[in-house]
């Protein structure tokens, strides 16, 4: 397969109107007509540079699997003067070569299925606390409640403690953190506003997490939390993180963590809203296995169709909308040489709504996933968690979170959008709804099945 040269932006006035057009237009959609236009995997020349555009699943999969050694993380994540890895440092998501396999293997435990089952009553716990706060008949930033919640279950699990004193501060830090894919249009070299408020926040989120390890480090002992095995886990030669890669792993897990599950129930619970077919087989299944009760990590394999729908949800909204890469030589790619030092984007939403995988790609249909029907799914096709050795080390966490706060909250409430409210997408580093999500709520009476 050959690509498509779509244009050439080498002079700085193309640029500039280029970095104009994201500023005030829908990026999404002017990639959606670039793809029209010169097809699902195409490039342009950026100054001297190439940047190619994949929307296409074989191609992705030659990048992210087949040859994944042949590329890096592209510097909108490794630059630390403009990249994410300013907030993140050489966090997992950020680092590659000897430095993220040795970290894959440190955190990795910390994500095994009987250390994560462990937190499911306190993901229940922390979402009953929040619906303590609903009204019948009011009217929320649903976006912003999901964070908020995300962002306390990330924190007892990450720490075993409660951080209401500290949501502020993490707050700015996630809201200049998303700010990050747009200042990332400018030279990494030039001090922006922006850019300073992000240092100076991340500066104050630093002083916290490394108060957190030290009492850690003094106290010792396994608490059962996410900290302490980033703090006992050791390599082959019993090697330890140091306290900076620990502060590195833990803003990671805050961050991005609880972001992306934060995204995914908001996006889920819009569709809900707008397909109440869809939300009335949900509540009924809800009624019909839990009767009335929270659910339990044991009631998920009975909620098949609660499951089914997050991943549709994940399908039309991938928390991680964009991936990035950087050729670390010359690579061929379905028939095309990727020069050394290319950067390209894939695309997940794109390939995730591409009609040569996907019937009526943008029909919310959880029906895909049933078990009759997912095992015809073009796998290649499907990566809101990415692919490859650098698939998501918490994606079993957070699809356990997603599950359960779901049906912790459909089973007692039903969201609706007001009256003629666009939700519009909000692409940054993660995709969210821009301007947040209000919604509102009314209380629900789950319909007991007869004994």
């Amino acid at each position: 397969m050959t690509s498509i040269y779509a244009g050439s932006m080498k002079t700085l006035p193309q640029r500039g109107k280029f970095i104009y057009d994201v500023l005030t237009t829908n990026f999404i959609h002017q990639n959606q007509l670039m793809f029209e236009q010169f097809g699902d995997f195409n490039w342009i020349e950026w100054g001297s540079d190439r940047l190619y555009n994949v929307a296409n699943a074989e191609v992705a999969h030659d990048i992210l699997v087949k040859k994944a050694s042949s590329f890096y993380k592209d510097p909108g994540y490794r630059d630390q003067q403009g990249g994410i890895a300013m907030v993140l440092g050489r966090g997992l998501i950020t680092s590659d070569g000897a430095h993220w396999r040795e970290h894959r293997k440190l955190v990795a435990p910390a994500f095994h299925a009987q250390r994560i089952h462990a937190y499911a009553e306190t993901m229940v716990d922390a979402t009953q606390k929040l619906m303590q706060t609903w009204e019948d008949g009011a009217q929320r930033d649903v976006s912003h409640d999901m964070m908020v919640l995300t962002l306390r279950i990330v924190a007892k699990t990450l720490f075993s403690t409660e951080v209401e004193a500290d949501i502020n501060l993490i707050n700015r830090v996630i809201e200049q953190f998303q700010r990050i894919a747009v200042e990332q249009l400018f030279p990494s070299w030039l001090p922006t506003p922006s850019r300073i408020i992000t240092r100076q926040v991340t500066h104050k989120l630093n002083q916290r997490i490394y108060e957190m390890i030290a009492q850690r480090r003094a106290n010792g002992g396994d608490n059962g939390d996410l900290m302490a095995m980033l703090l006992l886990s050791t390599d082959e030669d019993g090697n330890r993180l140091s306290d900076l890669d620990v502060r590195d792993e833990a803003v990671t897990l805050i961050l991005a963590g609880h972001e992306t599950t934060s995204n995914t129930l908001s996006w889920t619970f819009k569709l809900l809203a707008e397909h109440p077919e869809v939300e009335a087989r949900l509540h009924a299944e809800l009624d019909a296995v839990l009767g009335g009760r929270v659910p339990t990590l044991a009631d998920l394999r009975q909620l098949t169709y609660t499951n089914m729908v997050l991943k549709e949800a994940m399908r039309l909204y991938p928390a991680a909308w964009v991936i990035g890469r950087q050729a670390l030589e010359d690579v061929e790619i379905q028939g095309e040489v990727i020069p050394k030092g290319a950067i390209l984007n894939i695309y997940t939403y794109f390939i995730q709504r591409n009609e040569k995988y996907w019937d009526n790609p943008t029909r919310f249909d959880p029906e895909r996933f049933s078990p009759e029907n997912e095992g015809r799914i073009n796998k290649w096709a499907y990566i809101p968690f990415s692919t490859g050795p650098r698939v998501c080390v918490g994606n079993s966490f957070a699809m356990m979170e997603a599950q359960l706060l779901l049906a912790t909250i459909a089973s007692r409430f039903q969201l609706s959008l007001p009256t003629g409210h666009s939700v519009e997408l909000n692409p940054l580093v993660t995709l969210n709804p821009k301007g947040g999500l209000p919604m509102i709520l009314k209380e629900r009476q789950p319909i007991l099945q007869p004994s």
